[in-house]
């Protein structure tokens, strides 16, 4: 096992900084994740850590050992990648034991490794059938097989998922996740999909244009986002976002909607000037009928039913469309359906303040 740290490593194509300044460790033997949308800087990252791409300042280290200068091959690192990258005239078998044949282990050394990492990816029945007639996630299986069988000292895993088909996408996150803690291999997991890198990681770091937006578990990120990029990012459907103002006796007011954050807290939301933005998930958002007091009063514009839960879009105040609206996320099926007047009730002690200007949330910095 080793560690991996960036240490202000910045990557540039001639004027345009794909990474800045980036700071970010990964312990031994754990799974950390890249999180953001295309373009974020995430594979970039990814490919300066296993030398496809160059530094332009800074440095990468794997333990204490500087590693920016070394050839890919010199870094004892293995990759997987989303078009699972093997030799189709091969069988399993043969493309698990490649790795091993162009460094010269053959023979019962070389077969021994290869039946312990078919045996554990579940691949020994097809071990002489070749990977072209494989589905998908046997084929990304095959491709995780031959980075194991190595023993690298550091996996990459670059959008392992995204070929697959939702089940198989399921699937293969637990095997990945099974095999890494089995293994203890220190892992970094490139995604732009939220729900695998929270199901696979065990934190989280959120990138945008190039710059590290946030790190911790992914409960953390939920729960305290640094800025309103993450807030919006992380969870589905995506934060109320809302613009606010501080009011009398400690309220904060919204286009149609009054909470009040009980006094713990305000002494830390008030701190600052200019404007504001109140933040509130959809699942804190209780809708009840309108006769029942609670933090704002609408309309119900849109119901999206998922099965165990129903996403209502609500318009404040009179509904006609010209106020703010919420999205709540409660158990379905409910009885609510679009043009019912509701009350909803906010769940003050989830309500978030974002500073407009920097867009930092004023909790996260304390």
């Amino acid at each position: 096992m080793s560690s991996i740290a960036f240490v202000s490593v910045s990557k540039r194509y001639g004027d345009v900084d794909a990474v800045k300044a980036f700071d970010l460790s990964c312990a031994p033997g754990e799974m950390l994740a890249l999180l953001g949308p295309s373009g974020c800087g995430k594979s970039t990252t990814l490919k300066m850590a296993a030398g496809i791409e160059s530094v332009s300042s800074g440095e990468i280290y794997f333990g204490d050992r500087p590693v920016s200068g070394l050839a890919p091959g010199a870094r004892n690192i293995a990759m997987v990648f989303e078009d699972y990258a093997l030799y189709p005239r091969m069988s399993v078998w043969e493309n698990v034991a490649f790795p091993l044949k162009v460094r010269g282990i053959t023979g019962q050394p070389a077969a021994q490794r290869i039946g312990e990492v078919l045996q554990l990816l579940g691949l020994r029945q097809m071990a002489e059938q070749d990977v072209s007639g494989l589905s998908g996630g046997a084929q990304q299986r095959v491709a995780i097989g031959r980075a194991l069988v190595r023993d690298p000292e550091v996996i990459l895993f670059d959008e392992p998922l995204s070929h697959l088909d939702a089940d198989q996408k399921v699937q293969l996150r637990a095997e990945i996740k099974r095999l890494q803690k089995l293994r203890q291999v220190t892992s970094i997991l490139v995604t732009h999909d939220q729900t695998e890198a929270i199901a696979m990681a065990d934190r989280v770091a959120v990138m945008n244009h190039g710059v590290l937006q946030q790190v911790g578990a992914p409960q953390d990120l939920y729960e305290r986002p640094a800025n309103l990029f993450v807030a919006n990012f992380i969870g589905e459907p995506p934060m109320n976002l809302m613009k606010a103002a501080f009011a009398g006796g400690g309220r904060v007011v919204g286009g149609g909607w009054s909470a009040t954050p009980d006094a713990a807290r305000l002494g830390v939301l008030t701190q600052g000037e200019g404007a504001i933005i109140a933040g509130i998930r959809p699942e804190h958002v209780a809708v009840n009928p309108p006769e029942m007091p609670g933090e704002a009063q609408g309309v119900i514009v849109y119901r999206e039913p998922r099965g165990d839960a129903d996403v209502l879009t609500v318009a404040l105040g009179t509904g006609d469309g010209g106020g703010e609206k919420l999205i709540a996320e409660i158990p379905g099926p409910s009885p609510w359906r679009a043009g019912d007047r509701v009350s909803l009730g906010l769940d003050v002690k989830s309500l978030l303040i974002f500073d407009a200007a920097t867009t930092r949330n004023r909790e996260a910095l304390q």
